[in-house]
């Protein structure tokens, strides 16, 4: 049985999954509000799925609802731009300079209860892509039940200027 080798110049297959190391390598976001676990399919400018592990110990769970647990729309909108953030920050090489800002949620849907146990699948396509400014469309399931969709837009800004950099005081 021979081996058959690669050519040298043929190029590397690319990654296609992130763990959650490579996620807090990318986003930003820590706990508690980091809220995706790993991404499962990554096509760069196209399309993430990813997933959130949700469980009882998340902190919202404490006051939403005491005795009923159900994961607050908003945040499942977040974990869909958090998503959508991880494919848009592959692309940017000084990712850690930036920051990503939602600048519209549209059409934000929620069809039925996140709530301790769920694993939420995130499946999110770009619609737009141009400069710094990403128009997506986001699905979140629990198995093949759709839970949530948003549409949601994002803008890369710098840092500084996200804190306000501080102008010169006047004279």
């Amino acid at each position: 049985m021979a081996d058959i080798a690669q050519p040298v110049d043929a190029p590397a297959a690319e990654k296609t999954g992130l763990d959650i190391n490579d996620i807090m390598r990318i986003l930003p976001h820590r706990y508690p509000i980091l809220l995706i676990d790993r991404v499962l399919e990554l096509k760069r400018r196209e399309r993430i799925v990813a997933i959130k592990n949700v469980t009882i110990n998340e902190p919202f769970f404490l006051g939403h609802f005491p005795g009923a647990p159900v994961m607050p729309g908003v945040l499942i909108v977040e974990a869909i731009a958090q998503a959508g953030g991880a494919l848009l920050l592959t692309e940017v090489e000084d990712r850690d300079s930036k920051l990503m800002f939602f600048t519209g949620i549209e059409r934000a849907k929620f069809r039925r209860p996140v709530v301790p146990g769920d694993q939420l699948r995130l499946e999110i396509e770009v619609k737009a892509w141009r400069g710094n400014a990403v128009r997506m469309e986001g699905k979140a399931f629990v198995g093949d039940k759709r839970a949530a969709e948003a549409t949601v837009s994002c803008r890369l800004v710098d840092r500084s200027r996200a804190r306000g950099a501080e102008e010169a005081p006047p004279e």
